[in-house]
């Protein structure tokens, strides 16, 4: 049996300064309402989460991101912290049985599809990287919607607050009704024509 879970962390927004309870909730609720599952979490990283989740299964664990998130995995700037470095955390997160699923992004620059396996990594990881291509830890999302890879969120939010309608397209029909119901995220209608 498959379990969906939807992870938000804390840290993230914590990063960003001040933690909005209001806008983390209004996240967990658009969610819920999605028929989602939502896990809350305090994980800044990614071989955290694998940790956490790994205590409770022993089945495949499939995390789904994008790939700017995959690029951050392959960011040491994140494991200055570690002893053993990226090295390290891509230990811990691929010491169980865990596979990334990466959903691809438009270049902004070229207007090209950006996949997976054409993610450029620093020099000194591309074997690493490699490795885990071939060993089929990291696999691209091939079925997906063109379309979608070019709604951003900040996009989606500025419009939202600015009473342009159009973010309503950006959306499934049930997280427009629920933002417009209940206010979220500095909902402002429509001006009148």
């Amino acid at each position: 049996d498959l379990v969906v879970l939807m992870e938000m962390t804390l840290e993230n927004l914590l990063s960003e300064g001040q933690l909005d309870h209001a806008d983390f909730l209004a996240r967990a609720d658009i969610l819920a309402v999605l028929g989602r599952t939502v896990l809350i979490s305090k994980f800044g990283e990614y071989y955290r989460l694998a940790a956490y989740l790994s205590r409770y299964t022993n089945q495949m664990i499939g995390l789904v991101m994008g790939v700017p998130s995959l690029s951050e995995i392959f960011d040491e700037k994140y494991y200055l912290n570690l002893e053993g470095g990226i090295l390290e955390a891509l230990g811990r997160m691929f010491k169980g049985n865990l596979k990334l699923f990466v959903y691809p992004m438009i270049d902004d620059k070229t207007g090209k599809i950006i996949t997976a396996t054409q993610l450029e990594v620093a020099p000194n990881l591309r074997s690493l990287y490699q490795y885990l291509l071939d060993n089929k830890y990291i696999e691209e999302i091939t079925h997906f919607h063109p379309e979608y890879l070019r709604i951003y969120p900040p996009d989606a939010l500025t419009k939202l607050q600015s009473g342009d309608a159009s973010w309503e397209r950006m959306v499934p029909p049930e997280v427009v009704r629920v933002i417009k119901e209940r206010h979220f995220f500095g909902y402002q209608r429509p001006a009148a024509a």
